[in-house]
């Protein structure tokens, strides 16, 4: 087939080398220009670059809205368009423009967490597995039919970081299984239960702030879902900035007020969580390892020189 490619960072690399791999035909690349988005710089193989080694023409667009890029598409006569975190709208007049319409490649399982940085938002929410799914484009947000879909558990010690590296693996075998069951004429395909779909927006660094009132073992979560590339989860420690690199959920369990810096637990230092922490039926979360405002790594027993005071979500 006829391939035109809609993609961006590593997800759209992945993508389009798996199309070159493939046997087909890919005649067009569409691509972003680089972003200074924090969550932009990670994971950010170039598109662009990979369609250029290759000889393919490649146009860069914020939107994919102008009459020359349709016309350019028109032009190309894709019998599909491949997209894979392309990070706008794409209009009806283009996205049904190929005689197979338009396959999107998403890093969810389908419906649930539709939109942005579906991984850290499954992982902070304790989903069990994550996965990647090809569905048909149509007029609502990756809402399209499913035409495949692969799944992978997300362990007990997983970081957003392992879940990409486990499922940006995925990319290629889904996105070529989706394309030969197309052009075998396969037009049926898995309807999404709507009444399951779940949105979620970018990142941003308030999406990090820790709120102690979160019970620990969310808040673990969170630390792991913020691990390196990605921006640190973080607090405030005597008005400074202090990120939270390593935690694990406490043994005991601790009473008091969120936030209270508590007790040494282990290579760790307890904090107090939860709204209820009051009530002494919470764990805590034992940090093990901070960084600094200035950029200093350090053991959570080796920063806490002392017990007391508090974290905080503001300086």
């Amino acid at each position: 087939m006829r391939i035109v490619m809609f993609g961006y960072q590593t997800w759209g690399h992945r993508t389009l080398l798996a199309l070159l791999e493939s046997g087909h035909d890919v005649v067009m690349a569409v691509t972003h220009p680089r972003s200074e988005h924090a969550y932009e710089r990670i994971w950010s193989d170039s598109v662009a670059g990979l369609a250029g080694e290759h000889g393919i023409p490649v146009l860069i667009r914020d939107r994919p809205d102008d009459e020359e890029l349709f016309a350019r598409l028109k032009d190309a006569d894709p019998d599909i368009i491949v997209a894979n975190n392309w990070r706008t709208w794409i209009p009806p007049h283009v996205y049904g423009l190929p005689r197979h319409g338009t396959l999107n490649v998403h890093d969810s399982l389908l419906p649930k967490y539709a939109g942005f940085s579906p991984l850290i938002w499954a992982l902070v929410n304790g989903e069990t597995e994550v996965g990647v799914t090809a569905h048909l484009m149509d007029e609502e947000l990756d809402a399209g039919d499913i035409v495949l879909q692969r799944a992978v558990p997300v362990g007990p010690t997983d970081t957003a970081t392992d879940l990409f590296h486990r499922t940006v693996d995925l990319i290629a075998p889904v996105t070529t299984g989706a394309l030969d069951l197309i052009a075998s004429g396969q037009t049926a395909f898995t309807r999404q239960d709507r009444s399951l779909a779940s949105f979620f927006h970018k990142r941003s660094p308030e999406d990090s702030r820790i709120d102690w009132n979160w019970p620990a073992e969310d808040l673990e979560r969170l630390v792991r879902a913020q691990s390196a590339p990605y921006p640190s989860a973080f607090t405030f420690h005597r008005g400074r900035r202090l990120e939270i690199l390593s935690s694990v959920v406490s043994r005991g369990r601790y009473g008091g007020t969120p936030g209270r810096v508590f007790y040494r637990e282990g290579d760790g230092v307890v904090i107090v969580a939860g709204a209820d922490a009051r009530t002494g039926r919470n764990h805590g979360l034992a940090i093990t390892r901070v960084r600094t405002e200035d950029g200093r790594e350090l053991g959570a027993t080796e920063y806490f020189t002392s017990m007391g005071g508090y974290l905080t979500g503001r300086p």
